[in-house]
């Protein structure tokens, strides 16, 4: 294992879940390191530094959300992904609103991990730097003159959709809630519908099967997800 490999923290109270991503994150050339419970967590953030974490929500000494607000609260800015087998929509919102970069629900493959970390990773790297234009696709943003096109065609677009656009832009790749979006852009004050309404709209101008969108994509019942850009 190269010395300059990314280390992965692993959280989770379940051995053979340990045991398995241990396997694969080896074989995708990342180092790993494994806590089974969050007093353990806590210690080997300081320790070994790690460059991203795979958090559990389910650890015997700390539920994975009061940690991860914990860690949030204590300014760590590491990338985190949560892995879980809860599936209901109230637990991922809260992570993510908490400051989770990515939740996948167990169980999952690991090449679908191993992309998540990936964009994970780049949209760290972004933040710290953000670029004034945004390209993925035939999907271009320019965020200093505010210039959207498609193709090479300048589209149209209202404030408001704009603004949609821009917030997911900035976290391009990552999940982003329909209560964070109705915050940055409308104050927290409109409706989850209303919403809906405006991306509905800004899919119809950027997208050629606005049915079936490429950029802009759905996570049911927990908010949008655009697709990230390309290097």
């Amino acid at each position: 294992m190269s010395t300059t490999a990314v280390k992965i923290l692993v959280v989770d109270d379940e051995p053979p879940i340990r045991k398995l991503l241990r396997v694969g994150l080896t074989a995708e050339g990342y180092a790993m390191v494994e806590a089974g419970n969050a007093e353990q967590a806590v210690a080997l953030v300081s320790s070994e530094k790690p460059d991203l974490i795979l958090l559990d929500l389910g650890l015997p000494d700390m539920s994975g959300h009061d940690l991860l607000e914990r860690w949030r609260s204590e300014l760590v800015e590491l990338p985190i992904v949560i892995l879980s087998s809860r599936t209901d929509e109230t637990g991922i919102v809260r992570a993510l609103e908490l400051g989770a970069d990515d939740y996948l629900t167990k169980p999952f493959g690991m090449r679908e991990l191993a992309a998540r970390i990936r964009v994970a990773l780049r949209h760290r790297l972004q933040q710290h730097g953000e670029r004034p234009i945004f390209q993925t696709g035939d999907l271009s943003v320019d965020l200093v003159k505010r210039i959207v096109r498609v193709a090479d065609k300048e589209i149209k677009l209202s404030p408001r959709e704009y603004d949609i656009l821009r917030v997911l832009v900035q976290h391009a790749g990552k999940v982003i809630t329909h209560q964070h979006i109705l915050k940055q852009v409308w104050g927290g004050v409109a409706d989850v519908q209303y919403l809906r309404v405006y991306v509905r709209q800004l899919r119809q101008k950027i997208e050629a099967m606005p049915d079936q969108p490429q950029y802009i994509l759905t996570e049911t019942g927990v908010g949008y997800r655009l697709r990230e850009p390309e290097l």
